[in-house]
């Protein structure tokens, strides 16, 4: 069995929290994220976190601290167990998100309360809770 390693940010402006719509016909096309990604190597998650955050939305971003660390089979049915840490992020200047369109069609910006009712995974849940 292998493993992959992801890093999800969770950065919060005026009280809601940023979240992605993975593009229709894509892998979970329909659901809604985080922005992150996958680790590279030699790459710590820290770095990936934000990385992945400035390609999938066009901010800046920088780490707080982590949220949490979570492990589950692969959801394709292959010999792969999937670990992701997500992590609280801070924008020094909040900017306009500018998503790729290559992985995701839509964004939005909700309280931890709206969030709850999205169809989205539980490790993402899990990081609305503060």
């Amino acid at each position: 069995m292998t493993d992959k390693y992801l890093a999800y940010g969770r950065v919060i402006r005026d009280g809601k929290i940023l979240f992605i719509r993975r593009r229709p016909g894509s892998f979970l096309g329909g659901h809604w994220e985080l922005p992150g990604g996958t680790v590279e190597p030699g790459e710590a998650p820290a770095e990936t976190v934000v990385r992945e955050f400035a390609e999938e939305t066009g901010l800046t971003v920088r780490v707080l601290g982590e949220r949490g660390a979570y492990s589950w089979d692969d959801v394709g049915g292959r010999p792969m167990l999937i670990h992701a840490t997500v992590y609280a992020l801070a924008e020094d200047e909040p900017g306009e998100v500018v998503l790729d369109p290559d992985e995701h069609d839509a964004f939005a910006w909700y309280t931890p309360e709206e969030a709850a009712g999205l169809d989205i995974a539980e490790h993402f849940r899990q990081a609305l809770e503060d």
